[in-house]
């Protein structure tokens, strides 16, 4: 695959591209993928400091303007070679087919004025020989701004894809969601329509290679995975990857289209207006026409990534717990299929959370250190009858229980075991991060921080949180949850208290 970045035949400086949706899941993912390939990247973005906190922020252009309001955009395209129109309306009501349509009538127009070379666009994969207005609303929009911008005067390249894999994307989403939740699943009868996903990592492949197209190519591509699946299928094969229980598919012929979309959105933290046409673009099968885009940008060596693969990759972070990429926006991880914090809140699986905070009459110091030496013989600071109860649970249930302790009773450091937790980051009077190691239906974290508020006022900051695995973990939480106020709250006052004291001798 050619990566220049060079205007062909030109031996030019970098290209500049506009990125139109960089705060969106393909477009948060695709910039560093341009920026690595030498691109001058420029964002276009209604609220820039939502892209501050990337780590990429301080090597690209932001512009403010947004694409509905034409008469913002001419300064985002001055001396742009490249644009990558990566956003629509889906979720925003029932006018977004109209928003989609001026949003792409004024790029275009903004586009041919600026004398732009290129525009790509990522658009969705429509069933073969359906009437478009026959199509659900969601493809049909995304038809008529693919029409909308071939028509431009500016050479496009139009990407279609069905169901992207990777966390954070709608459809998948989706997927996970109803596959994790639903053990038992009674299933309107699209769950038998094929379709053709894409891992992330294909398609931005093709968007980089499409900057570098022939200059007088204008037209679409379909772009796709090597596997033809139906969404039954696809559900059967996230849940033997993500390592869950067979699941029991029941489909029936009573749920249309629109009820399904009601249904998803309430079994699922998928929004309901992203559901909806989500499950409507289902009524027809979107399998790839052609695989001409290879002819460009051949596939690589190893060939395109298939599903199971996809999927593998999309949940690796949430199986290697390493959550600390969600928590902080200054340490993303690296690999396309990763969740990013631009990413909508309900993607990424579900993580429920207990927090608590206390203002704290004692030095910062102090705090500290009766933070770091928790555990052990200290206790846990709160109710010891439940803390004994659970550590023997774990150890009939074959855990390791609470019989670790720790390493030493007033340091730690990572990777030190304490009790049944293990401690998987430290900043020394700062935070202190556990991760559980008791037997769970899912992954638990305890994340302690100290704050300064003067010299001898301190805050007090404890979050514990859980990522449920299945119907089980859900249920597990739920069910310890009516507990928190007494376990949780009362770690966090007496933590203070304690400080405030002076000592760090265990609570109770």
């Amino acid at each position: 695959m050619d990566t220049s970045a060079h205007v062909p035949g030109t031996g030019a400086a970098p290209s500049r591209v506009l990125v139109i949706g960089a705060t969106g899941y393909i477009g948060g993912r695709l910039v560093p993928v341009l920026l690595g390939a030498g691109y001058r990247v420029r964002c276009l973005v209604r609220e820039p400091r939502r892209l501050r906190d990337q780590p990429w922020a301080d090597r690209i252009e932001t512009v403010k303007a947004d694409v509905t309001s034409p008469g913002t955009l001419p300064p985002a395209f001055e001396g742009v070679d490249v644009v990558y129109y990566l956003v629509h309306a889906l979720g925003t009501g029932t006018g977004f087919e109209e928003t989609d349509r001026r949003a792409a009538l004024a790029v275009a127009r903004t586009a041919k004025e600026a004398g732009v070379r290129r525009i790509v666009y990522l658009g969705g994969l429509a069933p073969r020989q359906v009437p478009e207005r026959e199509l659900s609303p969601h493809l049909r929009s995304r038809a008529e701004v693919g029409r909308i911008l071939l028509n431009s005067g500016v050479p496009t390249a139009h990407l279609r894809a069905a169901v992207v894999i990777g966390s954070g994307s709608a459809s998948f989403e989706m997927l996970r969601h109803l596959t994790e939740r639903l053990p038992v699943m009674v299933t309107p009868r699209w769950v038998r329509t094929r379709v053709q996903p894409i891992a992330v990592r294909d398609v931005l492949r093709c968007l980089l290679a499409a900057a570098a197209l022939p200059d007088e190519l204008n037209r679409g591509f379909d772009i796709g995975g090597p596997e033809v699946l139906s969404y039954r299928q696809m559900m059967e094969r996230y849940a033997a990857v993500a390592r869950l229980p067979r699941r029991l598919v029941l489909p029936v012929p009573v749920l249309s289209p629109a009820l399904s979309g009601l249904w998803v959105g309430l079994v699922t933290p998928v929004p309901g207006s992203v559901a909806r046409p989500l499950v409507e673009s289902l009524r027809h099968e979107v399998v790839c026409r052609e695989h001409d885009f290879a002819r460009y940008a051949p596939d690589p060596p190893e060939g395109l990534l298939g599903f199971d693969e996809a999927v593998r990759l999309a949940l690796k972070r949430v199986r290697d717990a390493d959550v600390a990429t969600r928590w902080s926006s200054a340490s993303l991880p690296g690999a396309p299929s990763d969740p990013l914090p631009s990413d909508p809140e309900w993607s990424g699986g579900s993580l429920y959370e207990d927090r608590r905070e206390v203002a704290v009459e004692a030095p910062a110091e102090e705090l500290w250190r009766v933070v770091e030496g928790i555990g052990g013989d200290n206790g846990w600071y709160s109710f010891p009858l439940a803390w004994s109860v659970r550590g023997v649970l774990d150890r009939l249930a074959g855990g390791v229980g609470l019989r670790r302790g720790r390493r030493d009773p007033h340091s730690l450091r990572i990777g030190d075991s304490l009790d049944f937790w293990r401690v998987e980051e430290i900043e020394r009077g700062r935070l202190l991060r556990l991760r559980a190691e008791m037997r769970l239906p899912g992954r638990a974290w305890l994340e302690l921080t100290v704050t300064p508020d003067g010299p001898s006022r301190a805050v007090y900051r404890q979050r514990a949180l859980f990522r449920p695995h299945g119907l089980a973990g859900h249920a597990y939480w739920w069910s310890v949850a009516p507990f928190h106020a007494v376990v949780f709250g009362g770690m966090a006052r007496n933590i203070a208290g304690r400080a405030a004291e002076g000592t760090s001798a265990p609570g109770s």
